[in-house]
């Protein structure tokens, strides 16, 4: 019996068009009415995902076309949230490829598309983005079959099929000139080339859980393909864990995810993917549903281990509790437990410090954005900077991470992006200048020299470098490295901060703070050009008499302060400083308020071992 499903991922660099293209597919599936507006990037559900223009959660959908039921995952680009691509690689029989007619295949692009040959699955290769002016499809499609011999494609995989098009602009077709009319050249792949599931309609009810989602009215709801015979409401299913335990419980309801609209279902036959709450409180993913307790538990994908590590703790400056709800180290625990329950790639582990949690991931910035839910969620935390996880081998040598790095950037700017990969013990292994002037470098840099890098880059190149990095291995550690060159400006007082000390301050370095901005003592308000802590009064008032007057301070022009983003902020801090992250500020501050204890501390530590640098 042939299975009219089609499952495929959607797997692709950072920006190469895998969120617009589903736009296209839900189009060309009918999931709009001919009067109905169309949402652009539709699948970025979450506000921070419209905001920073990428994916982060791995979502499904459904079209339907040509009575063929073509389920696509969206997956993330950046590999700090490769998990979310790992774990749906069992939910799909195919990929689609989306490549930039003009950039060519990036590393990201190497990450997901080596997980998803590792799992045999077949791809199909999106030439995108071919109406920009620098496109050159056919280069780009010679750099693919490169990276798919690179990556130990099989014969079936090498002969992946081509389409060309621009997922904006609504069109696809088989060759780079043919014509530009619609998406079905496309969708006609899909259903010849995208292998029908593995799936036995007739055996007994099996799915892998692949994806958790949150329903207010019944819990948890397991997503997943399903492998063997259906599920509907009713239906008695058993939870098969990893360490062997079976949970029996009773499906409460089924949805499908189709459009843009996770609906109601009377249930899922073989092949299709499904939602199914079955009211088990802590179903976790990576575990098997199945129909009866003789089955075996399904094998899950191997996941990378998390590289970096930061320590989330409560708020216990002055401002504390003034512009957050959740505000305890309990609920701070809370929140992230819950997050374990969805994200498999991050741990949580409590420390012998009350209220302070090690956070452990893939990359700072996959525990930026979740420090920046936290914060729009309203919670206050303080988070450290990110300190790498280092090993020790069986004869007792420390390891550390070590990722490539990709960089590309004008042919003018190389010598200082050298200079830069020195400093920080990167070992460059090619580089290539294309006809336009532009360079590619790839090197070798070890986790704790790529802490800060970008932001180093971009301003190094005025915004036009771009950077990309995998995680490669474990290696022998590779020597101290200076992360920050400058001190910082430490206010000594609290209260707001007034236009007159912000002047006299303005020739000390560069502030963080403007006029009238709440301040307290061991906070940051700027950066002192040389290295050390220079203490501060923002907040030191006028001083009049008969023949000063109030007013002129406030006619002189004060230069706007640098605002951080999270992400920026995070890599900015030392050892010795934190990140004050609320609802309202982003706050950089000292771990040690007081300015005595500060000292006391750092007479202490002199003696002790000095772990600044080796984070």
């Amino acid at each position: 019996m042939s299975l009219k499903i089609r499952n495929l991922a959607i797997i692709a660099h950072v920006d190469h068009g895998k969120t617009t293209l589903v736009d296209q597919l839900l189009q060309a599936g009918g999931t709009y009415r001919e009067n109905q507006a169309t949402q652009e990037r539709a699948m970025d559900s979450m506000d921070l995902e419209k905001e920073k223009g990428i994916t982060i959660k791995a979502k499904n959908t459904a079209i339907l076309w040509n009575d063929y039921t073509i389920n696509i995952v969206d997956t993330p680009g950046h590999a700090d949230f490769g998990a979310e691509v790992e774990r749906v690689m069992k939910m799909v029989d195919g990929v689609l490829l989306v490549v930039d007619a003009s950039g060519g295949p990036q590393a990201q692009t190497r990450f997901v598309l080596r997980k998803a040959m590792q799992e045999g699955l077949k791809p199909i290769v999106v030439i995108n983005k071919i109406d920009r002016p620098l496109a050159t499809p056919e280069k780009v499609r010679d750099q693919v079959l490169e990276l798919l011999l690179d990556l130990d494609a099989d014969e079936d995989q090498f002969n992946a099929p081509f389409v060309y098009g621009s997922a904006r602009d609504g069109y696809f077709m088989d060759s780079p000139d043919g014509e530009r009319k619609d998406c079905i050249p496309l969708l006609e792949k899909i259903v010849e080339h995208i292998p029908e599931p593995k799936a036995d309609p007739e055996a007994p009810f099996l799915m892998l859980v692949s994806n958790i989602e949150w329903d207010d009215y019944v819990g948890r709801v397991a997503i997943g393909k399903v492998l063997g015979g259906s599920v509907k409401k009713g239906d008695t299913v058993y939870l098969l864990r990893e360490d062997g335990t079976k949970v029996q419980s009773k499906v409460m309801k089924t949805f499908t995810y189709s459009g843009l609209a996770t609906a109601d279902s009377e249930g899922c036959s073989a092949g299709g993917i499904v939602g199914v709450a079955a009211g088990i409180e802590d179903v976790a993913i990576g575990e098997t549903l199945a129909g009866s307790v003789e089955q075996e538990p399904l094998p899950f994908v191997a996941i990378d281990p998390p590289t970096v590590s930061m320590q989330f703790s409560i708020n216990d400056g002055p401002l504390a509790g003034k512009e957050g709800k959740h505000v305890t180290s309990r609920a701070i625990r809370d929140r992230l437990m819950r997050e374990l329950k969805t994200n498999i790639s991050i741990t949580v582990e409590d420390t012998d410090q009350s209220g302070v949690f090690d956070v452990s991931a893939r990359g700072s910035m996959q525990i930026a954005v979740l420090v920046e839910q936290m914060r729009r969620e309203g919670f206050e935390v303080l988070v450290s900077r990110p300190v790498v996880i280092f090993r020790r081998d069986a004869g007792g040598q420390l390891l550390e991470p070590f990722e490539t790095l990709y960089v590309e950037a004008p042919g003018d700017y190389t010598q200082g992006i050298l200079k830069i990969l020195m400093n920080r013990k990167g070992m460059m292994e090619n580089m290539d200048t294309e006809a336009s002037g532009r360079v590619f470098i790839q090197a070798t840099i070890p986790t704790r020299g790529l802490i800060g890098f970008e932001t180093e880059l971009v301003n190094l190149t005025s915004g036009h470098g771009i950077m990309s990095h995998l995680f490669k291995e474990y290696a022998p550690h590779a020597g101290e490295i200076q992360n920050r060159t400058t001190g910082t400006l430490v206010s000594m007082e609290a209260g707001a901060a007034t236009p007159f000390s912000l002047q006299s301050l303005e020739d000390r370095g560069i502030l963080f703070v403007a006029p009238g901005d709440a301040v307290y003592g061991g906070m940051l308000v700027g950066e002192n050009p040389r290295v050390g802590d220079l203490p501060v009064n923002p907040v030191k008032e006028k001083h009049l008499d008969n023949m000063r007057s109030s007013g002129k301070d406030k006619t002189s022009k004060l230069t706007p302060p640098v605002r951080f983003s999270l992400e920026r902020a995070i890599e900015y801090i030392d050892a010795d400083e934190l990140v004050e992250a609320t609802p309202q500020n982003i706050r950089l501050r000292k771990r040690i308020l007081d300015a005595n204890a500060r000292k006391r501390a750092a007479k202490v530590g002199a003696g002790a071992e000095d772990r600044s640098n080796r984070g």
